[in-house]
């Protein structure tokens, strides 16, 4: 018995927004690309908009002249999902909070933590830092107050606050009810 042929899939693989970002983190112009291949700009428009298919041979150049491989052009995204109240409870140190992990578990580049924070809860009575070279504070219910050693911060719902994690700080909620704030952490503090 014969294999039978796979039947083709009809779903058309789009190249060209992955063309244009590599163009443009070279900081090249379609001008330049151009100048460099021989072909056209506006060859390179079309393709660069999914309107065209290059030949093998041009999509070679090109790759070569982007500094990527072909292959890359093909490969599926990499997505992670997790689904909201799903992700895994974790402990910051935060007295009276919920916090859970938005990120993947395995993603080592940047961490994303909601907390819960019931009234009167806090970071700590002591000033304290974290290995995250940038900590982010967002604050989506509630107010909170961020303190460093020399200043406080009070943010309100849609207020952030970027800073060093390195720097010693400390946060609290402000007022008789509770706050929910996103942490944002790069790069991650842990990863599995």
């Amino acid at each position: 018995m014969r294999p039978m042929p796979l039947e083709p899939n009809s779903r058309r693989v789009a190249i060209g927004s992955r063309l244009r970002a590599a163009r443009q983190a070279q900081q090249l112009t379609i001008d330049e690309v151009a100048r460099i291949t021989g072909l056209t700009k506006g060859f390179l428009s079309r393709v660069e908009r999914d309107m065209t298919s290059p030949s093998v041979s041009s999509l070679i150049t090109l790759c070569e002249v982007l500094s990527i491989s072909v292959g890359s052009l093909f490969e599926a995204p990499d997505v992670q999902f997790v689904p909201s109240g799903t992700g895994p409870r974790i402990n910051l140190g935060g007295v009276d909070t919920e916090e859970r992990l938005l990120s993947p578990r395995s993603e080592s580049r940047v961490q994303v933590i909601r907390s819960v924070i019931e009234p009167g809860g806090h970071g700590g009575k002591e000033l304290y830092a974290v290995a995250a070279d940038v900590d982010v504070l967002h604050v989506l219910q509630g107010s909170v107050v961020v303190r460093f050693s020399d200043q406080d911060w009070e943010l309100g719902p849609g207020d952030s606050i970027t800073f060093n994690g390195h720097e010693p700080h400390s946060w609290q909620v402000a007022g008789d009810g509770g706050a929910e704030v996103i942490w944002v952490l790069v790069p991650a503090l842990w990863s599995s």
